[in-house]
């Protein structure tokens, strides 16, 4: 059974990766500075929450392209960052973690309707780098 530290660290990351303001690597550090928490299972909550959180905004807009397809741009800047997200493919979520741009970038790609899957590989791999270099560094 997971300890309450690894659930509000879950929470934190989940919350963090939606549209709503977090900071999961706050409390990655912190955990990780305590006694008792081992590095890997640390890496492993974060970054499945992240990933969770980032998966429910690809979701969001998943169900945002019923109602507002692409066809239906007309702004220029919009036309041109659908373009560029189309041109770069999943592979642009590898920088799903970015602050400000990156929880924006799993709604447009479910919102270009992405495959599921490789939205959830590139969005893991991207977010489990940056916790892994995050705790890397402080050892």
């Amino acid at each position: 059974m997971m300890s309450p530290a690894y659930w509000t660290l879950f929470v934190s990351a989940f919350v963090s990766s939606t549209l709503f303001p977090g900071g999961s690597e706050i409390g990655l550090i912190w955990l990780a500075r305590q006694e008792g928490h081992a590095l890997p299972m640390l890496l492993g909550v974060a970054t499945v929450g992240n990933t969770l959180g980032g998966m429910t905004s690809w979701g969001i807009g998943r169900l945002l392209a019923w109602r507002y397809p692409a066809r239906g741009l007309v702004k220029p800047a919009h036309r041109k960052a659908l373009e560029r997200l189309q041109r770069h493919g999943s592979p642009i979520l590898l920088l799903s973690w970015l602050p400000v741009v990156g929880d924006p970038l799993c709604v447009a790609a479910g919102w270009l309707r992405i495959g599921w899957w490789q939205s959830l590989l590139f969005i893991a791999l991207g977010k489990a780098a940056r916790y892994a270099i995050l705790l890397w560094a402080l050892a």
